[in-house]
């Protein structure tokens, strides 16, 4: 059995979710920035609404996967903003986030496997 196989999300996370926590892998973010971080890395093909960025955020700091930073803290950052609510990954919410990477990968895994998507085949 693989190493990955191991981990197991304990609920698939839609791709905002997702981009939400590795987002926040790099470091504490307010939620603009958690936007824009979002739409650099996907090269503008995830747009987070204010909506659907806030309903996620909310909901994964209800699950444990994020919670809100000390804006006191922050008051050195060269881009703190006062107004803003700031978010950093808990260590729940890292083993999710792995834990959903690694099983997206042993889907490509499959994939290419079956020569269903380009890549190398027949590599585990």
């Amino acid at each position: 059995m693989p190493a990955s196989s191991k981990l197991k999300p304990s609920a698939l996370l839609t791709p905002a979710a997702l981009h939400i926590l590795m987002s926040l892998a790099q470091g504490v973010r307010h939620g603009y920035g958690i936007k824009r971080d979002v739409e650099v890395a996907t090269a503008g093909t995830l747009h987070l609404g204010p909506g659907t960025l806030y309903e996620a955020i909310h909901r994964m700091e209800a699950q444990g996967w994020i919670e809100e930073v000390d804006r006191r803290a922050l008051r050195q950052q060269p881009d703190y903003d006062a107004r803003a609510r700031y978010y950093r990954l808990t260590g729940a919410g890292r083993d999710e986030m792995e834990a959903e990477l690694a099983r997206l990968d042993e889907i490509v895994k499959h994939a290419r496997k079956r020569a269903i998507m380009p890549g190398r085949r027949g590599t585990s």
